[in-house]
């Protein structure tokens, strides 16, 4: 259920203001990691409409991903209910998860062998930032994606240009 939705961009430009957001409140049952990825799509999809904002479809499935591990984690972990908050700025999504346990968790070292707990090693490798807030009540961890796809080698700047072999010279026969 929809706790709030709103712009707030506040008519500013800047990259960082948020031209929308939403909040969800989940009641933390076996559905809510389903529902929580719905409420992610619509939000990109009405993103992607209200503001014609590129939204990949990569963006798209990483945040999917995202939604789902944070809140799969909030549920395992934390008695009750999970906040689930989105935004969305000209260049990224930024997505919040609440839940009622403090404890800060720690990405474990890879270990392909380990049977689970990959969670947030996943989602430290496919976001562009993430950030563990703990709160007198829980926590709040914040993880957010680029919208667009990393640019191809050929868009990069001369430097970071991958080389290219010479063609070969014509030789005479």
């Amino acid at each position: 259920m929809p706790v709030g939705s709103h712009g707030d961009g506040g008519g500013r430009a800047g990259a960082n203001a948020h031209l929308m957001r939403a909040a969800f409140a989940l009641d933390g049952d076996d559905g809510c990691i389903a529902d929580a990825r719905n409420h992610a799509t619509a939000f990109l999809d009405r993103a992607r409409a209200d503001h014609r904002l590129p939204v990949t479809a990569r963006a798209r499935d990483l945040t999917q991903l995202v939604v789902s591990e944070l809140v799969t984690n909030a549920r395992k972990y934390a008695p009750g209910p999970v906040l689930l908050e989105l935004g969305i700025t000209a260049g990224r999504v930024d997505i919040v998860v609440w839940d009622s346990d403090p404890t800060v968790p720690t990405a474990r070292p890879a270990d392909p062998a380990r049977i689970g707990q990959h969670g947030l090693e996943i989602v430290k490798a496919v976001t562009e930032d993430l950030f563990i807030e703990q709160e007198p009540t829980g926590k709040r961890i914040t993880a957010r994606i680029t919208l667009s796809d990393p640019r191809p080698p050929e868009a990069r700047g001369p430097l970071n240009r991958p080389r290219r072999a010479r063609p070969a010279e014509p030789t005479e026969t």
